[in-house]
């Protein structure tokens, strides 16, 4: 008995495959794009030239003592973004951050501008791991 996998299956796969072998740069592209909008000061050593360094997401990491210090004189929406992009580098405390900003659940993103979402979209769809 022949069971072979149907080629549609076989070509997702594929795509599939190729899309997580590309998704690590993606991803970075996607943060550094992020940290962009957010602020340079958020991330890494806190200069526009680190952020022009930046060769991979380790240079470019929130710092989150800065960050949850300022949480409370950020508007709303950078708030929120902000505590997207830092719940991708560590969940606890991008969670703490979140909820410090009453975020309660994906729909309280439709208040950030199409950017911001784009950005938050294409971490999420090329997350491999911190």
């Amino acid at each position: 008995m022949n069971q072979s996998v149907p080629h549609d299956v076989l070509d997702l796969i594929a795509r599939e495959d190729r899309h997580f072998a590309q998704a690590p740069e993606a991803f970075f592209q996607a943060w550094k794009r992020g940290v962009q909008i957010a602020g340079h000061e958020w991330f890494g050593d806190g200069t526009c030239e680190g952020l022009q360094r930046a060769t991979e997401k380790w240079d470019l990491r929130p710092n989150l003592l800065r960050l949850n210090d300022a949480l409370g004189v950020l508007s709303g929406g950078q708030r929120m973004f902000l505590a997207a992009m830092v719940s991708f580098y560590n969940s606890r405390e991008g969670g703490a951050m979140l909820r410090r900003c009453q975020f309660e659940g994906l729909s309280d993103f439709g208040g950030l501008d199409l950017e911001r979402r784009k950005v938050l979209a294409d971490l999420l769809l090329n997350y491999s791991g911190w």
